[in-house]
């Protein structure tokens, strides 16, 4: 197994990948706002709530996944960054540097550091961390998408 994935945590990875596809093809082609045709700042807010529900539903296999011999632990959350700065540069932002703004965003959202601070810092039912969590995105994401 180990040839094949190359470490435990590859292993994890792979199991992640269906799953990861899945939420990929909702977003490209799904319904409105995380699919395609709600307005810009709408599809940021419903795809950051839809990627904390997965990487939360997707717990402990996501903190297996987390490989810390690598320079980005977790992937490099290249999907999601390229969707943020899609729509980030649809929202008209003025000067703001959209590139920045996205990797910051991202890095909300994808495996170590939304692992760690559903683990450690939320500590109520999941379901309650998944909301407050949920709910921060949106707060930060609209008060980033104000003109």
């Amino acid at each position: 197994m180990f040839r094949r994935f190359g470490t435990r945590a590859g292993i994890f990875q792979a199991l992640l990948d269906d799953d990861e596809r899945a939420f990929q093809q909702q977003v490209l082609s799904g319904p409105p706002p995380l699919g395609p045709g709600a307005a810009p700042l709408d599809r940021l807010i419903a795809y950051g709530r839809a990627r904390i529900g997965f990487q939360l539903a997707h717990y402990d296999i996501a903190r297996a996944a987390l490989d810390g011999t690598q320079p980005v632990p977790a992937g490099d959350g290249s999907v999601s960054r390229v969707h943020l700065r899609m729509l980030l540069g649809q929202l008209h932002l003025g000067a703001a540097d959209l590139d920045v703004l996205a990797v910051q965003l991202t890095a909300a959202l994808e495996g170590p550091f939304l692992l760690y601070l559903s683990a450690s810092d939320l500590s109520e039912a999941a379901l309650q961390s998944g909301e407050r969590l949920a709910q921060g995105w949106q707060d930060l994401v609209q008060r980033v998408g104000r003109p």
